[in-house]
C-alpha cells in the first residue's frame, strides 16, 4: 500500500494542468510523512469496506495528509503526528499550516465524526474498514477558488483519472474489501469504471459536503441508514 501511494504521487506529479487551476497540491508529496503513518496504522490487514472520496479538501487531507483529515479526529482520534511540509508553489490563500491548521473540514468532520462515536477507537474501526481518495491532488484557481477533478478538460482528467483508477484497483486487490462504499456520486462513477471484473460490491453513501443541502439535514443519520439498508452494516 506504500508503493502503491508512492507511485500515484510519481504518476500524478508528471501531469501538467492548464487555466483556471493555477496551484496543484500533492499532498503525498509534501504529507508524505503523516500520510505513510496513516497507511502504517489503517492499512495493515484486509477489509470488510473501503470508503471511497473523490480527492483531498484544502482544509482536510491537504493539511492533514489523511484521507477526510479533519484536524481534530486526524491529531486526536487517530494519533497521527507526522511533520507536514509546505507545496513547491503554495497559493497565499491557501497555505498549508499542517496540523496546526484551525479552519474545519465539515465533511471530514461530518465522516470521521460518524466513525468516532459508532467505534471505541481508531483501532476498532480500521479492524474492518478503511478510507481512501480516488484522487490525491488538490487543485485551486487563481482566487484561491476549490477545484474539483470532474471539473478539469478531458486532456487534463484523463490521465490522472487513469492513474487514479490503476491505484484503486491496486487498493481493492490488495485489501479484498467486500464492500466499497463511494462517497457522493463522482467516486460512485470511478469506482465503477476502475473496479470492472473485481470481486467487491459498490454501494454509496451521501457526500458529507455542506454544499448539499441534503448532507446539512442530519447527514450522519441518513448515512448510517444507508448502510443499513444496503447490508454493509
Amino acid at each position: 500500500m506504500i508503493q502503491a501511494a508512492r507511485n500515484l504521487s510519481a504518476d500524478c506529479d508528471a501531469l501538467s494542468f492548464g487555466a483556471p487551476v493555477t496551484h496543484v497540491y500533492n499532498p503525498l508529496d509534501y504529507a508524505w510523512a503523516a500520510h505513510e503513518q496513516y497507511l502504517n496504522l489503517a492499512a495493515t490487514t484486509k477489509k470488510k469496506v473501503v470508503f471511497l472520496g473523490m480527492n483531498p479538501g484544502p482544509f482536510g487531507m491537504a493539511q492533514s495528509g489523511v484521507p477526510f483529515g479533519e484536524i481534530a479526529i486526524v491529531r486526536d482520534w487517530l494519533g497521527i503526528n507526522a511533520p507536514i511540509g509546505k507545496p513547491d508553489c503554495e497559493h497565499p490563500k491557501r497555505p498549508i499550516v499542517g496540523l496546526a491548521c484551525t479552519r474545519s473540514e465539515v465533511s471530514g468532520r461530518r465522516l470521521w465524526g460518524l466513525f468516532a462515536e459508532r467505534y471505541e477507537s481508531a483501532s476498532d474501526f480500521f479492524r474492518d474498514h478503511f478510507i481512501v481518495n480516488h484522487c490525491p491532488l488538490v487543485f485551486m484557481e487563481e482566487t484561491g477558488r476549490n477545484r474539483t477533478p470532474d471539473k478539469l478538460p478531458l486532456e487534463e482528467s484523463t490521465p490522472l483519472m487513469t492513474a487514479s483508477d490503476a491505484h484503486l484497483r491496486h487498493v481493492v486487490k490488495t485489501l479484498e474489501p467486500e464492500w466499497l462504499i463511494a462517497v457522493g456520486g463522482f467516486a460512485e462513477k470511478r469506482a465503477t469504471t476502475a473496479l470492472e471484473g473485481l470481486t467487491v460490491r459498490i454501494g454509496r453513501i451521501l457526500h458529507p459536503s455542506p454544499a448539499s443541502p441534503a448532507a446539512n439535514r442530519g447527514w450522519a443519520e441518513q448515512a448510517t441508514a444507508q448502510m443499513l439498508d444496503q447490508g454493509v452494516w
